[in-house]
Parts: C-alpha cells; structure tokens; sequence
C-alpha cells in the first residue's frame, strides 16, 4: 500500500471532530463498512438529511481503514475566510454552481489519484429526510474515472443539524447516527446515467429505509421523522413547495442588487 503522505489540516479536523462527537456521546452504528475500498478511487454516493453527514461519514471512513474523504462543496463555503482556508487545507474541491467544469475536471484528476470523493448527489439537504432526486453527477465521475460508486446512507445524523429546525444544544447529547455503506455499482461509459442515477436513488432509499426500521429510537411524532412513518417533517411535495419559494426569494434578491441605480 502507497504511503500515504502527512496532512496535518486534515489531521487536526480528524482529531477536533473525534473529539467532538465523543463529548458529545453518539451512539454510532455501522454496516457494510467493508464496501470502503482500502486503495484506489471510489465516489462516495452519500444522502443527504443534516449538516454535519460530510463529517460523520468522514469520521465513520477514518475509523474503519484511515482514509480521507475528499469532498466537493459550493463556492460560498470556500469563500469565508476562516472556514474557506480549512477547507482549501484539507485538499476539497470548490464547485462554482455556474461554471462547474474546472471542478468536475479536478474530481475525476483525483479519482483517477486514487481517492475516495464524497458528494451529496440530492445537491442539498432533503428536509422532508427521504432521498430525492439524484443529480447524474457521481454517477458520471465514476464512470469517467473509471472508480466504483459507493452508496452511503445516514440516519440520525439530522437530529444534530439541519435544515428549517434549530435543534437544542441538550438534544444533541447521547444520539443513534446510524450509517449503511452499500456494495460498490459499476458504471461505464456504456451505461445510461439517468438510468444508472435511478438506481442509485433506489438503493440508498432502500438503505435508508432499513436504517430507519433498526433505529433504537421511536419517531413517532418526531420532527426529525419522515412523514410516511408517523412523523412531522414535511413531505417531499412541501419541502419542495418550500426550497422553491426560497429560491425564487434568492433570484429576486439577487436581481435587485445587480440592477442599475436611476441616475438623478
């Protein structure tokens, strides 16, 4: 096996969020964790339901063979100063939403690397915490770099944050994140990548869905719990309805500002 070389950005976030979910008391629960290839590139195909699944997947990963997860996020993130520099050191990859070729090209270079990429193919949390539709970029990452795609599943992970909910700090204390790494999909350049992404989705729902029904802890009536099982969360139809409106609120803001002042 490869050396691999000394990353001490990466090192030290490894160490900070250890230490965190330990003080924190997670009760981590993992299957498949044998499906985390030990060399050579793999697209981490993950869902996508709280804030804080980038760095529980990255700690679950770290845990079972000490590899890192490189990850793909939008711009804005690396644009603050202080987080943008940690992001930048830990070697992740900046996604401008309107002009993505740059960092498509830089994920398949480091696929073909031999590292492990993590990307949220629902391209944003689902509040609704089932899977949504999948945008076909992993799927053609993989098939690009010629790397298996890993489908990864996370539940719990948004009882710690998400979107539309303040949790308390007290709730985040002693709670079940239970992960489910899936066996690696082949996809070639021959496939169909809608086709091949629909399967993704079924996948990681079906993962998901068992995860749900191991769960140690009732839902009913729970926030974090999707509707179809007795919970409150909103239905994909609403959360849709929802991210809609916010995005039109997005444009609209967007357009004001970049419109000319009247002269006087």
């Amino acid at each position: 096996m490869k050396t691999r070389r000394s990353e001490p950005v990466y090192s030290t976030a490894i160490v900070a969020g250890r230490t965190l979910f330990g003080s924190l008391r997670l009760k981590r629960s993992v299957t498949g964790v044998e499906n985390i290839p030990t060399t050579g590139g793999a697209v981490l195909a993950m869902t996508h339901f709280g804030y804080w699944d980038f760095a529980l997947v990255e700690w679950t990963t770290w845990l079972a063979n000490k590899r890192r997860v490189r990850f793909m996020a939008k711009k804005s993130v690396f644009d603050k100063p202080v987080v943008g520099s940690l992001m930048r050191g830990m070697h992740h990859i900046s996604v401008d939403m309107k002009a993505g070729a740059a960092a498509y090209a830089k994920a398949v270079e480091a696929l073909r690397n031999g590292e492990l990429l993590g990307v949220f193919p629902e391209a944003g949390v689902s509040a609704s915490f089932t899977v949504r539709e999948l945008k076909t970029g992993a799927v053609r990452l993989a098939a690009e770099a010629g790397v298996p795609v890993i489908p990864v599943a996370v539940w719990g992970g948004q009882r710690l944050m998400t979107k539309r909910h303040r949790v308390g700090f007290v709730e985040r204390f002693g709670v079940p994140v239970s992960f489910a790494f899936g066996s690696p999909i082949t996809v070639t350049d021959a496939d169909d990548v809608r086709i091949a992404t629909d399967r993704l989705r079924g996948t990681l729902q079906s993962l998901v869905d068992g995860l749900q029904k191991s769960y140690p802890v009732n839902g009913a009536g729970a926030w974090w719990q999707p509707r179809a099982l007795g919970g409150t969360a909103p239905t994909a139809a609403e959360s849709a309805a929802a991210d809609a409106v916010r995005d039109a609120a997005r444009e609209s803001d967007a357009t004001t500002v970049a419109a000319p002042r009247p002269e006087h």
